[in-house]
């Protein structure tokens, strides 16, 4: 099979390859997914150039991505012929000791990490669910339904900030978003938030006060935790809870107002998908694919890369211009190149 891996971490150029390599057997418990497109995530950058000092190779080759999407073809021991030709999204590909993820023509994981894929989603958007989608899940439900209150997300260009307008408004929430350009906000803009700030151009605690009549946000998901700290403490309510998902650098270190913080109740969520608990996975997969089968959840794709691109997919990541989704078609050209 065809499949991108490296040997060493560094710079996308230096160290990736694009080889035939054997198709995986799938183990008990596991499906074989012959894969469609791929998914790339920041994480997937950041493992691949050792960002924050993680330089050492934990497998002697690593095929790369967790998220993608295709259809299963082979099903190991303990798992039902009734799965084999499934439609299927795909998430930790490459977790638990595992050295091979989706940038490859097939991938073996654990049965549970193959999720149906409803009949109005393509591939390219069951590519970019994984991460995006389950990260944002966390980040707006972990508190409760969202009837009626309203959330800010900070960073509502980005494909976890996308994800998170969409699902909140499938919710029932009055969303606000934040962006730093005028592409990000015709992506926030068409994910259906009902307000977008420029950040950059405009005072966001004014915009956001004078939206809700000066009573502040109920929920924040936030994509800066150091930056905006003190922005999002003069927004919230009282029992407001900000969940982050980022912060600035690798030693990211903020002084943290105790106080503040207590006083206003405020409660504050680390969120790391690849850590969430196992309870939170199956809510995320069940409203996830709810929300696609609603037509509410659409990722927005900003680039199709092919395979034998695949460095030059990292590179666009890690530059941050690409607005949306970026993703790796995989099969032959077309596969999954369909509506998202």
């Amino acid at each position: 099979m065809r499949a991108a891996h490296y040997e060493r971490k560094g710079p996308a150029q230096n160290v990736f390859s694009v080889s035939d390599l054997p198709v995986p057997t799938p183990g008990p418990g596991e499906v074989l997914v012959r894969v469609v497109v791929s998914g790339l995530n920041p994480s997937d950058t950041k493992n691949r150039g050792g960002w924050g000092g993680y330089s050492e190779m934990p497998y002697p080759s690593i095929v790369p991505h967790n998220d993608g999407a295709g259809v299963i073809e082979a099903v190991g021991p303990g798992v039902s012929e009734d799965r084999l030709n499934q439609r299927v999204w795909l998430y930790e590909s490459q977790r638990d000791g595992r050295a091979f993820g989706t940038a490859a023509e097939y991938v073996s994981l654990p049965e549970r990490k193959a999720v149906p894929l409803p009949d109005n989603g393509s591939f390219a958007l069951g590519a970019c669910l994984g991460v995006p989608a389950m990260t944002a899940h966390r980040c707006l439900f972990a508190n409760g339904p969202l009837q009626g209150r309203t959330v800010l997300v900070q960073g509502g260009g980005g494909a976890v900030g996308h994800a998170a307008i969409q699902l909140a408004r499938w919710a029932g929430a009055q969303v606000i978003a934040t962006v730093s350009r005028p592409a990000q906000a015709d992506a926030a803009r068409e994910a259906g938030a009902h307000l977008v700030i420029d950040r950059k151009r405009e005072d966001v605690v004014a915009r956001v006060m004078e939206a809700t009549s000066g009573r502040g946000v109920d929920r924040i998901v936030e994509v800066d935790f150091e930056a905006n700290l003190e922005t999002d403490i003069q927004l919230l309510k009282i029992a407001g809870v900000i969940a982050t998902y980022a912060s600035g650098t690798a030693d990211s270190s903020p002084a943290i107002p105790v106080y503040r913080l207590a006083f206003q109740n405020i409660s504050v969520n680390f969120v790391f998908v690849y850590a969430m608990p196992e309870e939170a996975r199956v809510a995320a997969i069940r409203d996830v694919n709810a929300a696609i089968e609603a037509g509410a959840l659409r990722p927005f794709i900003g680039r199709h890369f092919d395979l034998s691109d695949i460095a030059a997919a990292h590179d666009a990541q890690d530059a941050g211009e690409i607005v949306g989704n970026i993703v790796i078609d995989v099969a032959e050209a077309g596969s999954g190149r369909t509506a998202a």
